[in-house]
């Protein structure tokens, strides 16, 4: 695998340091992508989200969801459960994970749910109004074409 130095580019730029993190986090994320919890991503409408992730054996108090530096982080911790219980087979899969997802610019969480063995988290893209797009009124000023222009009955 190929490492690549961005050190210059820190060097050289200002404000474009997310860009260059963004791509030494792909260039040395792991080939292996963790599989567990198993999670989905809706799109409710134009600017609205859904990440549901199934939690199954995980209570409220076991779950985590944390917003930082531009990632939504969701971690479980099982409480230590009781050792006296012996298992013949143990198929649902209750082991401690952190699942993190990159946010957008302007993404905002806007709540959680927990039902049904569900993780629903609610995001929203919320762009300033100072970024959208904004149509500008074209204007005619008469006077400065009025004065421009000769009245031909006074020329003659």
């Amino acid at each position: 695998m190929r490492n690549f130095d961005f050190a210059p580019l820190y060097r050289s730029t200002v404000g474009f340091d997310q860009i260059a993190n963004m791509l030494d986090r792909v260039l040395t994320a792991e080939t292996a992508q963790p599989t567990y919890p198993p999670y989905n991503i809706e799109k409710l409408e134009d600017d609205s989200y859904r990440v549901s992730i199934a939690v199954a054996g995980f209570a409220e108090a076991d779950l985590s969801v944390e917003v930082r530096e531009k990632a939504l982080i969701v971690s479980a911790r099982k409480a230590d459960e009781d050792e006296r219980k012996t298992y013949l087979h143990r198929g649902i899969a209750t082991r401690a994970f952190e699942r993190r997802f990159h946010l957008a610019d302007h993404v905002i969480v806007t709540g959680a749910t927990h039902a049904d063995g569900m993780l629903h988290i609610t995001m929203e893209r919320q762009v300033p109004d100072a970024l959208k797009p904004r149509q500008i009124q074209i204007a005619s000023d008469r006077r400065s074409i009025d004065k421009d222009v000769v009245d031909a009955a006074s020329v003659n």
